[in-house]
C-alpha cells in the first residue's frame, strides 16, 4: 500500500513538473481542469469536503497540494506563482500516516 502511494506521488511529481515546465500553453492546448486557486479549494471543500492534507514545493514556480476528506477521497493540485491551480490526480482511499519517529544519532 505504501509502495503504491510513493509511486503515485512520484508520478504526480513528474506530471506536476510537466505542467510547470511550459507555464503558458497554446490556447488550443489549454487544460480545462485549471482555475484560480481559491475557486479550486472552494470547489473541493463544497463538493467533496476535502481539506488540506499535504503540501510540497515542486520548484520556485509551483507547489503541490493534496486535499483529502474523511471518507478517503483525495485530490492533488499544482499551483503556480500566478495563483492558477490545476487538478492533476484524484482518487479514493486516502490514508493519513502518523509521523515516523526521528532516528537517534
Amino acid at each position: 500500500m505504501v509502495r503504491k502511494v510513493i509511486r503515485g506521488f512520484a508520478l504526480a511529481a513528474l506530471l506536476a513538473a510537466g505542467v510547470t515546465a511550459r507555464p503558458v500553453p497554446a490556447v488550443s492546448q489549454a487544460p480545462i481542469n485549471c482555475a484560480n486557486r481559491s475557486e479550486v479549494i472552494e470547489f473541493l471543500a463544497r463538493q467533496y469536503r476535502e481539506k488540506p492534507a499535504a503540501t510540497a514545493l515542486i520548484n520556485p514556480q509551483a507547489i503541490l497540494e493534496v486535499y483529502a476528506a474523511d471518507n478517503g477521497s483525495w485530490t492533488l493540485i499544482v499551483t503556480d506563482v500566478n495563483g492558477r491551480s490545476c487538478v492533476i490526480l484524484a482518487g479514493k482511499s486516502w490514508e493519513a500516516l502518523p509521523p515516523l519517529p526521528v532516528p537517534k544519532a
